[in-house]
């Protein structure tokens, strides 16, 4: 345990970092935004594009893999659905609150840490996983939002959201680097080593833009987040860890990375979305907030929990 951790926390270190930083207002909220968008549309989607160019499809495409981690989150969502429903929450506001139930910050802190803590092997498993949360679970709450408030689905409001996800530049650099590695395309070197340097930046600029956006960040709503942060880091890994190591027999590390990204913590473009449509943002801000602090613990049990088979 203590081995896992140690390996896990200079991660949550440069969490702890920006966070510091932020909340002494050495670094101001303006700075934390544009690192967040310099990571967001160049190191991350270096990095992504470099992992991609070197998979195939065969790599990042299991079909017991997408139906594992497609039930297991379903149902987390379901469940997120239902508990906020009998609170006598409005449809939108039930559908954020699922949201958070198994949405991880796969982006930002699953793809830098798996990575490096379980291999390079674990690529294409976590960017089946980001994939999916992307494209079903963002275009899922898309469509329950605009037909509850505008009493159905009208092509015209829903068009413009579906290519904002579309042209999300995560799953663009992934679909550029998978074109480019079917296509048989050579990496030239000065490229390569190009695309190396400006991804290397991607896991400290992601792990300090996280710390210093959760600076911004009060606790409040805190039954309903604890709740949300709970299913998050302990219901969807063990959900999806069922559906996988006994439903779907998923392969033995491929699984174990679906379990690990599951165990992240509420990721921050769920709050984009509830900023986006003004629907609970406090608990969703909340949320984020105690599911990050907790998972400097349970995320290494969880790790721990898969090397021991």
């Amino acid at each position: 345990m203590w081995a896992v951790f140690l390996k896990t926390l200079p991660f949550f270190g440069l969490i702890g970092l920006g966070w510091l930083a932020a909340r002494t207002r050495f670094f101001p909220q303006e700075a934390a935004n544009w690192l967040t968008r310099f990571v967001f549309y160049f190191a991350l989607s270096a990095m992504l594009f470099r992992f991609a160019a070197g998979l195939d499809m065969g790599a990042l495409f299991d079909l017991r893999f997408v139906l594992a981690y497609l039930s297991g989150s379903v149902l987390i969502w379901l469940i997120g659905m239902a508990a906020a429903r009998s609170r006598g929450l409005a449809l939108p506001e039930a559908a954020m609150e699922a949201q958070c139930c198994m949405i991880g910050n796969t982006g930002f802190l699953g793809v830098p840490m798996l990575v490096v803590v379980l291999g390079e092997r674990a690529v294409g498993p976590v960017l089946m996983v980001l994939t999916i949360d992307l494209v079903v679970f963002s275009t899922l709450i898309t469509l329950i939002i605009h037909a509850s408030r505008n009493g159905g689905l009208r092509l015209a409001s829903v068009a413009p959201v579906f290519g904002g996800i579309i042209a999300n530049p995560m799953i663009v650099a992934m679909l550029a680097g998978l074109a480019w590695g079917g296509a048989g395309l050579p990496m030239p070197q000065p490229l390569d080593e190009f695309l190396a340097l400006l991804g290397a930046a991607a896991t400290p600029g992601a792990l300090f833009a996280i710390g210093a956006s959760l600076a911004g960040r009060k606790a409040q709503r805190l039954a309903a987040s604890a709740w949300l942060g709970f299913a998050k880091l302990v219901l969807h890994p063990l959900a999806v860890g069922v559906a996988a190591f006994f439903i779907f027999g998923v392969q033995p590390f491929a699984a174990g990375v679906m379990v690990a990204a599951a165990a992240l913590p509420v990721a921050g473009n769920v709050y984009i979305l509830a900023e986006y449509f003004n629907v609970a943002q406090q608990r969703v801000s909340t949320a984020i907030l105690i599911s990050t602090a907790a998972s400097i613990v349970t995320l290494p049990v969880v790790m721990l929990l898969i090397g021991q088979g």
